[in-house]
């Protein structure tokens, strides 16, 4: 028969690893334009009581500069990560929907530099648990005024340079089989 326990049971309120590192926001949001390098922040707290070495992975590492893209953050601090888009020379074929994403991997640590950590640190290992957290990627339309909260916005058909963005192929976007 089955055990219906698991192996790792934790103390009840202890939080896992993964849980303890909070990641805003969850798309990285990238108002596209062309031969633009575009920086989109992220946001990395540690709700925990222990340090958290994390590690920013992506699926198009020639297309993003991530700072850093490892590091320690300490209990109960928050920690920017820079996302930097590099400049694109034309218009990407998934523009209406991004397929790069983003992987933050995090781990519990004694480390207190960044300097200490290395390949091993996010490697699985027996009693180890490691936090992965995938993001996704949004590109959106620098055309719309800065005012506007997105609460406030019902649907980005709503403004002129939405519709516009509708009807130049944004929604009836065909996609190639790779």
């Amino acid at each position: 028969g089955s055990s219906a326990r698991t192996a790792r049971a934790r103390p009840s309120g202890a939080p896992t690893p993964a849980m303890a590192l909070e990641i805003k926001p969850e798309t990285l949001k990238f108002p596209f334009e062309l031969r633009k390098q575009i920086r989109c922040d992220l946001f990395l707290r540690n709700a925990g009581s222990t340090a958290v070495a994390f590690k920013v992975k992506t699926t198009a590492p020639k297309k993003y500069c991530v700072r850093p893209n490892i590091g320690i953050v300490a209990p109960g601090a928050t920690v920017e990560v820079q996302v930097i888009m590099q400049s694109q020379k034309e218009q990407p074929a998934d523009l209406a929907a991004c397929r790069d994403k983003f992987l933050v991997q995090s781990v519990e640590t004694t480390a207190a530099e960044a300097s200490q950590l290395d390949a091993s640190t996010f490697q699985k290992a027996e009693g180890k648990t490691i936090g992965e957290s995938k993001l996704r990627v949004a590109y959106t339309t620098p055309a719309m005024p800065p005012t506007v909260s997105e609460e406030g916005l019902a649907s980005p058909m709503a403004t002129p340079a939405g519709r516009a963005a509708a009807n130049n192929g944004g929604g009836g976007a065909t996609y190639d089989n790779d």
